[in-house]
């Protein structure tokens, strides 16, 4: 099977199961689903076809119940376009679970990109030595985050993760009970989770699929490329954000912050308990069995005994695994040796902590508690600022911030949100005594646009009497003025010299985090993907001049528009002039479940992402990513691509058709994250308070997907009117970086759908905007095929290509019945005196279509 083209693979191991699997759905015998199960491929027809015949979503629902529900009152059919969202939801789930079962065999475990692969590269090319030397320092770390783009409730996520089991065993009793199940479980959550709920699920993916993927990558390289040694490196380093990201989040707390440490510790000590339980079944020998069983009895207790304290520290659990191994060495032939360095190498990467809990928060909250504290601190007469503090220039400010001392109490702090910022500190020293200095250690500083962003969180960190903080503060740029401007302010902070102190102390490291969403959003998709890129080389050169290893934390989403997309490929493209020891990334939303969702889904994506700085930094021959003559191209295709994408966002009908056309503030009521779906408390839309995901999810939703390829085509076509279109396809041949970034916007112009949507064009008020945004999707699928040689988009990636093609029909009913409700609505809305209670049957009838919507996208928004 492994033999066959990846495109027969999945047709044979995914489309054709799910059609079989499907077929079974259909027929099971309980309420409800029978009706739906024979209609919606009906109704499924019916919209193909219409669309062909350019009908609109409401023509098209019409004519499917002037058909099949012809004596059927308006009430009943409402109810079975419900039942359809709810079947198709399913399906969708169906789908998941099969593509999941499917991963090992559709995806080569042992193909480009995988460990095996860089080996058997290295030992061809005598490179042995060079990947060995790497590895001692180059290491990555996916950063698990609650942004709120996952709509599987944890029930959900338990029945795929089952299915997928019984589908990969052709248990076909079991798949029929599962399904049952599926049929039967709710998808939506009637309340909002807390922070700490996001937290919960997200480390069930931790406990049940990392913590085995990750341990089986470090487990093959000690004993494939190191031959059995250990080396001083745990190469992947997991992050966590659910619990300490504030911005923009009112409802994480000092106290959810320290539960979910508690939580993140208690798990990872559980999982340690589980495997030296199954480690005595194998370690019984003369000498093992005491320390073993001592072992484990107070692991137990850690789990489960009152109160919040190890009854054995991570030093002790290291030592006696030791020494037990030493016994197994020396007088006991080595027998199950691999099982006990698979502990111990956990151990090595895990600690007591699992994950690194990161801090986040806006540097416009920060100001305003800085003048809070200040205020409080002259109140309270402790002579910490001058009396003029708040009156001083910035310049001045950051003088008397890099020597500020103290110990400031909270609770003497009125205001709330100064109160729990302070608080946030305080809960780092108490985390990092508690589980240990990796366990929480970064204060992230999102929207940073100044080197008194940084210092501002410099000083309220030593005004919590932490005297050598072991904190690594990371400034976020994100928006293209602010990426522009970063060097400068890296620079004023490397010169500072309490700031270079306090580097030299945290080893002359730097992490510096790069927002793609924020930048998509503000500055277009090849603009703010440039503008990274140029800020890293930047950054890059500030701090080799002084001496400092940067690292840089990549804020990525799951599509294209966000950042996402070819990850392999991008970090592999980058060049000499960036520094690549470490790849920080963010996963997010339901990029987790099918990136990350399994363990073989978990280990080949981790594995891509560990080859692709490896590639970088040992097969590359360490030149720049562009000649000068294709950086020249790249620049000039950024700024014309900007000026579309500015002169289209400032066009007088851009927020008015995201507020009524799309299904932006319908994000608000689906309830799968705790955080607000906009920031700032105005009724009135601005585009600065517009969150990146309900943003590019609405775009998603509408099936035009625009922050993935607007500005792309126009930029392309003006350099093809002045006849220098060889100058584009010069960059495209030479450049990996610009191929992906094309490939990446290829993916965007494949999801999309405007026969969806084309009824607007006729719309009195937004006809002209539609028609703005479907000739710039022609114009860029135009040029993009005509760039790359293709004839259909894709075209290199036939599977991938089908994985959509197969997910997009699932949804197509869907996305219609959700544009039929939208334009119920703006029709119900023009009216004087709607009913009301119909209104609002329409309204939730566009909130249930977001969920599977988003699913079937799995990298959507």
């Amino acid at each position: 099977m492994s033999r066959q083209p990846k495109l027969e693979r999945f047709n044979n191991l995914v489309k054709s199961k799910y059609q079989v699997y499907n077929s079974l759905f259909m027929t099971l015998p309980f309420q409800g689903i029978t009706d739906t199960g024979v209609l919606l491929p009906l109704f499924d027809r019916i919209c193909t076809r219409g669309y062909d015949k350019h009908y609109n979503p409401e023509k098209i629902v019409n004519y499917f119940f002037d058909k099949y529900q012809r004596d059927v009152s308006e009430e009943e059919r409402y109810d079975l376009l419900f039942r359809f969202i709810q079947y198709i939801e399913r399906q969708v789930v169906l789908f998941d679970a099969i593509e999941d079962a499917a991963y090992r065999t559709v995806n080569n475990m042992d193909g480009r990109g995988t460990l095996r692969n860089i080996k058997e590269e290295a030992e061809a090319q005598s490179k042995t030595g060079e990947l060995k030397e790497y590895l001692q320092d180059f290491k990555i770390r996916p950063v698990l985050t609650a942004h709120p783009t996952q709509f599987y409730p944890g029930a959900v996520l338990g029945i795929i993760n089952d299915l997928s089991a019984a589908i990969n065993e052709n248990n076909v009793e079991m798949i029929k009970k599962l399904l049952s199940q599926l049929g039967k479980t709710p998808f939506f959550k009637k309340e909002k989770p807390t922070p700490y709920d996001e937290a919960v699920s997200l480390i069930w993916y931790l406990e049940n699929v990392f913590y085995k993927a990750s341990s089986h990558i470090y487990n093959y390289l000690r004993q494939n490329v190191f031959k059995g040694e250990f080396f001083d490196n745990e190469v992947i380093d997991l992050g966590f954000w659910p619990g300490g990201d504030r911005d923009g989040n009112p409802f994480v707390t000092t106290e959810i912050t320290l539960k979910v440490a508690s939580r993140l510790r208690n798990t990872i000590i559980k999982n340690y308990y589980r495997d030296i339980r199954s480690l005595r079944r194998r370690i019984t020998f003369v000498g093992t069995e005491e320390a073993l069983a001592d072992l484990e009895k107070r692991l137990y207790d850690s789990i489960f005994l009152p109160g919040d304290e190890v009854t054995v520290s991570l030093e002790e659990l290291e030592t006696t695994l030791l020494r037990i191994r030493k016994i197994v060495v020396e007088r006991h032939e080595s027998l199950f040796l691999e099982e006990i360095d698979d502990i111990l190498n956990k151990v090595k990467m895990f600690g007591y902590h699992f994950a690194v809990l990161d801090i986040r928060q806006d540097s416009r909250v920060h100001m305003h508690v800085m003048d809070e504290i200040v205020k409080q601190c002259a109140k309270d007469n402790l002579g910490i600022f001058p009396e003029n503090y708040l009156e001083l220039s910035e310049e001045e400010q950051i003088k008397i911030l890099q020597d500020v001392r103290g110990k400031v109490d909270p609770a003497t702090l009125e205001d709330d949100i100064a109160r729990k910022t302070l608080e946030s500190i305080y809960a780092m020293q108490e985390i990092q005594k508690q589980n240990g200095e990796r366990s929480c250690n970064r204060y992230i500083i999102s929207n940073n646009q100044t080197g008194l962003n940084v210092m501002q969180a410099f000083s309220m960190i030593h005004l919590t009497g932490w005297e050598d903080p072991t904190v690594d503060i990371v400034p976020l740029f994100e928006t293209v003025p602010d990426l522009k401007i970063a060097k400068e302010v890296m620079r004023g902070l490397y010169t500072n010299p309490a700031y270079a102190a306090h580097l030299k102390k945290r080893n002359m490291k730097q992490t510096i985090m790069l927002g793609f969403s924020d930048g998509t959003k503000d500055g277009g998709y090849l603009m703010a993907n440039w503008s990274i890129f140029k800020a890293k080389e930047e950054l890059t050169q500030v701090s080799r001049e002084f001496g400092i290893k940067v690292i840089f934390f990549d804020g990525r989403g799951g599509p294209p528009a966000r950042g996402g997309g070819k990850t392999h490929q991008f970090y592999a493209s980058l060049g000499e002039t960036i520094e690549d020891e470490e790849i920080q990334v963010t996963v997010q939303g339901q990029t987790i479940s099918s990136n990350f969702g399994t363990p073989d889904s978990c280990q080949y994506n981790l594995e891509q992402l560990l080859s692709s700085g490896i590639f970088n930094g040992v097969f590359s021959q360490k030149t720049k990513a562009f000649p000068d003559e294709d950086r020249k191209t790249m620049e000039e295709l950024a700024e014309i691509s900007y000026q579309a994408y500015s002169d289209f966002k400032a066009h007088p009908k851009f927020l008015g058709y995201l507020e009524r056309m799309s299904t932006l503030k319908f994000y608000a009521k689906t309830n799968i994250g705790s955080r607000p779906s906009k920031r700032g408390g105005s009724d009135k839309l601005n585009f600065s308070d517009l969150r990146a995901i309900p943003f590019v999810g609405s775009w998603s939703q509408l099936k035009q997907n625009v922050p993935g390829f607007f500005g792309v085509g126009t930029a392309i076509e003006k350099l093809e009117e002045r006849g220098e279109f060889d100058r584009v396809q010069s960059l495209y041949n030479n450049s990996m970086f610009f191929r992906t970034l094309l490939e990446n916007s290829m993916m965007s112009l494949t999801k999309s759908f405007f026969a969806l949507t084309a009824y607007m064009k006729d719309d009195p008020e937004f006809g002209a905007f539609w028609e703005l945004i479907h000739e710039e999707y022609e114009r860029s699928k135009r040029v993009l095929l005509k760039v790359t040689g293709y004839s259909e988009l894709m075209e290199d990636e036939q599977a991938g290509k089908a994985s959509i093609q197969e997910r997009e029909r699932i949804v197509l009913p869907l996305l219609t019945i959700q544009q039929f409700a939208l334009k119920k609505i703006q029709e119900m809305q023009r009216e004087e005196n709607p009913d009301e209670k119909k209104l609002e049957m329409f309204e939730k009838m566009v909130t249930r279509s977001l969920f599977g919507n988003i699913n079937a996208s799995r990298n959507s928004a």
